[in-house]
This record gives C-alpha cells, structure tokens and sequence, in this order.
C-alpha cells in the first residue's frame, strides 16, 4: 500500500507505466510529477521536491492511481487535470476544445511584435517592453479555449478582441477563461464560420485554424486523435482549405497596413507563400518559425494602396 512507499517511487512507478504505453521518457516524466501535484490537491513543484522522500499522505493512492490510468490509456494530460499553460496564463480545457500547444505561442509573438513595434516587427518575446500598447482592434479566428485572445488581451489592455469560432462548445470554454483573466470586457465571442457575417475593420487579424490534411488525422498521436476534435484538426485534402478560404476574407476587413498571421503546418511553407501571393489585397507574407525551428507562423501585411474592389 502507498502508505509504506515514499512520493518518489509511487512517481517513479506512474513514470515506467508511462514509458510502457509509448509515451516518450521525458513527456512521461513531466506527465507522472504534473498528475502527481493534481492529486496531492496543487502543490507547488517545489513543496513535492521536499517531499519526494516523504510518505505517500492518506488518500493520494486512490487519487493518483485514477489519473495515472488515464493517461496510461494515452489520455492528455491538460485534458486531465482540466488546464494548460498559455503565455503564462492558466487556461481551462474541456473536451471538444483544441488544447492550446507551445507552438501557438509563436502567434501571440508575432502579433504582440507588430502591435508594440510596428516599425521593427517580428522580435522574440517582451519586444516593445515599456511602450504603450496602443488600442487596436483584432479579430481571432478559430478561436476555441481564448488562449491566443486572451493573451493578446492581457498583454495589449486597450484592444478590443472579437474571438470568433463556429463551435458553441468552445466559446463557452472561452467566455470562462476570458471571465477567470478579467478580460471578458474586452473579449467579445461570436459564432460564425471563420468571418462569414463578421464586418470589421480590425487592425488585425490571428486565426490558429485547422490544418492537418485529412489523410493524416488516423495517424495522428492518440491523445490528439482520440481525444481532441476533428473538426478543429480537419483542414481538408492537403490541410489548407481553411486557410484558402481565411486569406482572401481577411483581406476585405483590413485597412491597408493591417496584419494577418496565421498558424499553418510541417511542410506547407511552400503552398502558404502561394495562397498569399494570390490574394491581391497582401504584400508577400514573412514566415516565422516556432522554437523547435518548424516554420510555423505566415504573417502577410495589408497592400498599401490596394483596390478594395480587387480584393
């Protein structure tokens, strides 16, 4: 019984179970201490490091035990324990929500860099520290759990975000995660069909939309393709069908020297540069990789003097 074993070899144990089920040793580490913490009621990594060599307190057993199941069942952990950090904010998570990944994070980058320094764009995080973030308007398509609004919100606090997603479920995760980072009034929800219905203008706009090709959801990490929704996933045959109808919609709600940056996939750097360069109403767009080195962030400016007829 756990009462007889320490915090270290219970962890240890979930670890090796982990690895068993074919998930990779480092993941499978951070996964046994996070699930952990949950269990002992939110400790702080720091209090658990005390107390690895201690025993295991009256009712963690049964606790853990639960979780550990589950993510040896290759559940995701964030689904788990209900949340996920996101630019350093706590973000809530529920079934038939996208779990906000590390690479989203190059988004919120790209765009806090254009809107803080807009002479200088596309610097590393906390490029424009000590300005005053000036009032904009933005528009993030795609919305499901906030994150990238409400990063956005909190960073930029004279915007204005219209958080936009066609799926009921994920704006009512994202109305509580705007509510529990005090920026519901400032983050306004609607359901549409990317900006089908949404007039604008914005200053710009951010989409994390679907783009994985559709032959390729079956092959996909179980806790993604079992647990997360396709329809946020889905992005067609070659996975840019989303993004070929985005392009062309952002054009027509942005004034000239506005922005679109959109998130997009391995290998589709090529065929992102082409969608652009299509859409009269942008100059060419600049791609930003995420920290792994993937190019992963389009960012396409509004053509100065471009026809709004023409786009």
């Amino acid at each position: 019984m756990c009462h007889s074993e320490t915090l270290q070899h219970r962890i240890h144990d979930a670890r090796r179970r982990f690895e068993r089920a074919g998930i990779a040793p480092r993941e499978a580490a951070i996964d046994a201490d996070v699930l952990a913490r949950h269990a002992l009621g939110g400790w702080e990594r720091g209090r658990l490091l005390a107390e690895l060599r201690a025993p295991c307190p009256p009712g963690f057993e049964e606790a853990f035990e639960a979780l550990v199941g589950r993510r040896e069942r290759r559940e995701p952990t964030a689904g788990i324990i209900g949340h996920r950090e996101f630019w350093e904010l706590d973000i809530e998570v529920a079934p038939g929500v996208l779990i906000p990944r590390p690479e989203t994070e190059t988004l919120v980058e790209q765009a806090l860099a254009r809107v803080l320094n807009p002479s200088r764009p596309g610097g590393r995080r906390g490029g424009g520290a000590g300005k005053t973030p000036p009032a904009v308007a933005i528009a993030d398509v795609c919305t499901g759990s906030g994150c990238v609004a409400i990063a956005l919100a909190r960073w930029l606090p004279a915007a204005m975000i219209t958080a936009i997603d066609v799926s009921e479920r994920a704006l009512a995760v994202a109305e509580r995660n705007a509510v529990r980072h005090d920026v519901a009034d400032r983050v306004i929800l609607v359901k549409r069909d990317l900006l089908d219905g949404v007039e604008g203008p914005f200053d710009m706009i951010v989409s994390n939309p679907p783009y994985v090709p559709s032959r390729d959801l079956e092959s996909l990490q179980p806790e993604i393709r079992d647990h997360e929704p396709a329809a946020a996933l889905d992005g067609g045959p070659d996975g840019l069908a989303v993004i070929r109808r985005l392009v062309p919609q952002a054009a027509r709600r942005l004034p000239a020297g506005g922005w679109l940056l959109f998130e997009f996939g391995f290998g589709q750097a090529d065929a992102v540069r082409a969608i652009v360069a299509a859409e009269a109403g942008f100059d060419a767009a600049d791609l930003w990789a995420d920290l792994a080195g993937i190019p992963r962030v389009a960012a396409a400016q509004r053509r100065r003097g471009a026809d709004d007829a023409a786009a």
